[in-house]
């Protein structure tokens, strides 16, 4: 990192413990989160409940974590970072450690479900994007976006393992035992990053905006209403995959270790997406690599699809997918600075993420909805192939100008 990377008001060695905090509160926070799937069979079957008691959990998370996401979102930009990351954290720990003690479905249900989809608005990208814009200097944000986004993807390899030899060993209640301790380290990691609190994140021209000024300017910024409804596909197109891409393969005839290797190199392959796409954010209009990313994920869906999948095209789609997949981050959250500043970031990309996980939903059930309609996956695929590239042409052509408030801003300091 060279001194021009971060804010002259702080140290390099400042910056880097700034972004470190937020980066492993980032991977703690998704690598647990990701992983939860593993203790779905061995506690459905210990505590005799059904397996869709178990997904109902992950299901209430993603309503939680997207409902939230805005609210924690105007808290940190009102308040600062570091209540909302800290709470979070301990909401997190709290969770985990409902599930590894529960005797029945409800307390996974509150605390997979509910305590931790609320975590994860308080301590994953709204947040740390906020911390690290502040870290950062300008030229550089996207690039910050993208190595703290990066950090999701790395949690998930490191955790998975711990998981998994654990869960072998001495059963699921150690494995979740684990993962309560591996999340209380998020605590110190939320103190350190939020201490970029201090940091101003106002330009000149802010002096009078105020919470519903902000969503004034959004809802009347065609770019910005482009670039949720976009994110929205985003979530249906991603989540499709990682809830039916399994069944899909089974139902080909494929054995069930190609899912796991097509998981797996989407998460590998996104840790390379979210530096590639965060660094050429920084060079190149983030319009237009959004666009792309969008366009090109359609592309990949429609080839892998359209034929019958082989062991060399499932590597050869995870691979696609995982280099097409969180390097949206960066650009969403680098569109948002660049179009309204920093004073209500993490309000504003929660807001878009919304719309994201609603997506999700949609996604994660429409996909199962038409496969017990059709018997296939058929019309699914064609339905998100298509809307794809809809929000990809879309998303190219939207408006990325910055607020008047925002060029005021820029026409004074320079």
């Amino acid at each position: 990192m060279s001194k021009s990377f971060h804010v002259p008001q702080i140290s390099t060695g400042q910056a880097y413990a700034m972004l470190g905090g937020a980066a492993l509160m980032m991977t703690i926070a998704m690598g647990i989160r990701q992983n939860l799937g593993l203790f779905q069979a061995p506690a459905s079957k210990e505590l005799g409940i059904a397996i869709s008691d178990f997904a109902l959990a992950v299901s209430v998370q993603q309503v939680a974590w997207g409902l939230s996401q805005p609210i924690a979102g105007v808290f940190a930009d009102k308040y600062g970072t570091r209540w909302v990351a800290v709470v979070g954290s301990i909401m997190y720990a709290v969770g985990i450690w409902l599930t590894a003690t529960a005797q029945s479905a409800l307390p996974i249900v509150v605390g997979a479900g509910v305590l931790i989809g609320i975590a994860l608005a308080c301590t994953t990208s709204g947040i740390t994007a906020n911390i690290a814009a502040r870290v950062v200097e300008p030229g550089r944000r996207t690039l910050a976006f993208g190595i703290v986004s990066a950090a999701g993807s790395v949690g998930t390899m490191v955790t998975a393992p711990i998981a998994a030899y654990l869960l072998n060993a001495d059963g699921w209640r150690t494995a979740a035992w684990s993962f309560v301790i591996i999340a209380l380290a998020m605590l110190p990691a939320a103190w350190i990053g939020s201490r970029a609190d201090r940091l101003p994140n106002t330009l000149s021209t802010d002096r009078d905006l105020t919470l519903w000024g902000a969503l004034g300017e959004a809802r009347r910024h065609t770019g910005y209403v482009v670039m949720a409804i976009a994110f929205f596909v985003c979530g249906l197109q991603l989540v499709f995959l990682t809830t039916h891409l399994p069944t899909y393969l089974a139902q080909c005839g494929m054995d069930a270790s190609y899912s796991a290797v097509a998981l797996m190199l989407i998460g590998g392959f996104n840790i390379l997406s979210s530096w590639l796409f965060g660094w050429l954010g920084d060079k190149y209009p983030k319009r237009l690599l959004l666009g792309a990313i969008y366009l090109l994920r359609s592309v990949a869906l429609f080839l892998f699809f359209i034929f019958p999948p082989t062991p060399l095209s499932v590597v050869l789609f995870g691979a696609a997918m995982g280099t097409l997949w969180l390097g949206v981050i960066p650009l969403v959250n680098g569109l948002v600075v660049q179009i309204f500043g920093l004073r209500f970031l993490s309000t504003l990309t929660g807001i878009a993420f919304l719309s994201h996980q609603a997506g999700s939903f949609l996604g994660a059930w429409g996909g199962g909805y038409l496969f017990d309609l059709m018997g296939s996956y058929d019309l699914a695929w064609k339905i998100g192939v298509l809307i794809g590239l809809l929000a990809g042409t879309l998303q190219l052509l939207m408006n990325d100008r910055p607020t008047d408030r925002v060029l005021a801003a820029q026409a004074a300091a320079a």
